[in-house]
């Protein structure tokens, strides 16, 4: 999948005439308070540690992206565009630069996460949105707290992750599972799948659309741009 999205990235730098430019990616990982300011919740996994959120700037504009493995990157586009995609680290500055610029090209909205009551408004919203679903079935792939606090309203959750923390201990009653044994049961099982966007850096965002590409509504900022290009459902209504 990685090929089709640089391909398609590649065409927008050319439509745009970008290739001859020097077009100055800054990625810079953000601390936790700059990324998402203060939370009601302490169980976000950037609070704890395992993830950051790496961002670029691209004309003034912004695009960001989760990553377990960070740090900072400066080079040009065509930096970007020749890099191998074959570790979180890259990818991540792959896909918040491809985010940033589709932001800065008015093609994308939503490439910057929410801040402090932000999450907590966006659970709001989500119980709304999945009244549409009635009494579902949903997994959840990729622990959010919050997500998984509304989907529990008035659905059956399953709850699947692959931080080592999480598998196997006990959010709000839902025994989490391995992210990286139990997807396809877990898929097979649910009505739908609420998959975050974090899947297209650390590179399992493949495998879940190929099994079941009508049950998955993307969440959350890192997936703006693949979503917008191979038109992809997002839920991500508090990031500006």
């Amino acid at each position: 999948m990685y090929t089709e999205i640089k391909e398609k990235f590649l065409k927008i730098v050319e439509q745009y005439d970008l290739s001859d430019e020097t077009v100055l990616i800054r990625a810079k990982t953000l601390t936790p308070k700059e990324a998402i300011g203060d939370p009601e919740g302490d169980d976000f996994p950037i609070l704890k540690g395992h993830e950051r959120l790496m961002q670029a700037e691209v004309g003034g504009c912004f695009g960001q992206a989760f990553t377990d493995m960070y740090g900072n990157f400066d080079g040009t586009l065509q930096d970007v565009l020749n890099m191998k995609l074959d570790n979180n680290f890259r990818r991540a500055i792959f896909i918040a630069s491809l985010n940033a610029v589709m932001r800065s090209l008015g093609m994308i909205e939503g490439s910057v996460h929410c801040k402090d009551s932000g999450p907590e408004e966006c659970g709001r919203e989500l119980v709304k949105f999945l009244k549409q679903y009635e009494r579902s079935r949903i997994a959840l792939i990729g622990f959010q707290p919050v997500h998984a606090r509304c989907c529990l309203e008035e659905h059956e959750l399953k709850i699947l992750d692959l931080d080592k923390e999480n598998i196997g201990n006990e959010k709000y009653g839902v025994i989490v599972q391995d992210g990286s044994q139990n997807v396809d049961e877990v898929l097979k099982w649910c009505d739908l799948a609420l998959v975050t966007g974090t899947t297209v850096v650390n590179g399992t965002i493949g495998p879940i659309l190929e099994m079941a590409p009508q049950k998955v509504i993307f969440y959350g900022i890192s997936i703006a741009g693949v979503a917008q290009l191979f038109d992809l459902k997002r839920f991500c209504p508090k990031s500006t």
